[in-house]
């Protein structure tokens, strides 16, 4: 899969392999991002969701250390299935130099701050969309303060809401383990979110267009567990038959006027996702496709 390419060679090392420039492979790759955020809403499960979910929010940076991400994943804890996310952008924090200090108060003077309560809205949002068709909803979380509030903000849900501490072992026992597995999947497949890289997607709407990737190969064409293979997330959930090759996730072009979006994933797909440090950043215009 791309995404797997792209974490071990690089765009530029793509670009040279090919003999196309770099620009070339970041427009193949939005594109790709956006037909499997297509294809996840053609086949993501419809009507109310059918087991206890788990909620984690997945950090990283985008641009410097100076601006981090996080990115609100939601999994099914018994297919493991990845159900979607949303994403933030974060204050930097933890242990600074005073010299970093006096960068990040500059940084903030001129571009603004993140907003404090982006992580309630985002994952408010996430549980909207996912929890849409439902009216109750098992939820299983670490101990972080915004998630109450946003679970208190998605009115239409009832949600059981059980938290487990951070610290508690990552074992197969762990309520939390599929959101775990999924964090270190992640972090594996992309070399942009490995700790302490010097890979780190330069927007966040590029880390977003990856992200719907790696989703759609986790769902449909990798097997949920490497010690018995052939039986995918999505094929738990009975959504298809068989593990999906390439060629099946790549079959067709999907159109957003036929298969439509939720608001907050249209702004994934026009590519309309801010990066403070990009004055202008490109975005997609619908010109031919309908």
């Amino acid at each position: 899969m791309f995404h797997l390419l792209v974490a071990c060679a690089g765009y530029r090392q793509i670009a040279r392999l090919f003999g196309v420039s770099p620009q070339t492979v970041l427009g193949l790759a939005a594109r790709l991002g956006r037909h499997c955020l297509l294809f996840h809403e053609e086949w993501r499960p419809r009507g109310p969701v059918r087991e206890p979910l788990a909620l984690d929010s997945f950090e990283s940076f985008e641009f410097s250390q100076y601006h981090p991400t996080s990115f609100h994943v939601l999994v099914g804890q018994r297919s493991h299935y990845f159900y979607g996310f949303t994403d933030s952008e974060l204050r930097r924090k933890g242990r600074m130099t005073s010299g970093q200090k006096r960068r990040r108060a500059e940084l903030e003077a001129a571009l603004g701050r993140p907003h404090p309560r982006s992580i309630q809205r985002e994952v408010e949002e996430l549980l909207r969309i996912v929890g849409s068709a439902s009216k109750a909803v098992e939820l299983h979380t670490d101990e972080h303060p915004d998630y109450p509030r946003a679970i208190r903000r998605v009115t239409h849900l009832a949600v059981a809401h059980h938290t487990i501490s951070s610290r508690a072992a990552r074992t197969p026992q762990n309520p939390l383990f599929p959101v775990n597995l999924l964090d270190l999947l992640i972090r594996h497949s992309g070399a942009n979110h490995k700790r302490e890289t010097i890979a780190f997607s330069k927007r966040r709407q590029s880390a977003d267009e990856r992200m719907w990737v790696f989703l759609v190969w986790r769902n449909y064409a990798k097997s949920f567990s490497e010690r018995h293979p052939g039986v995918s997330p999505a094929m738990r959930l009975r959504l298809v038959d068989r593990v999906f090759r390439a060629e099946d996730l790549l079959k067709g072009r999907r159109f957003l006027t036929r298969v439509g979006l939720p608001p907050r994933w249209e702004t994934h797909y026009h590519r309309r996702t801010p990066t403070r440090r990009i004055a202008r950043p490109h975005t997609h215009q619908l010109k031919y496709a309908f």
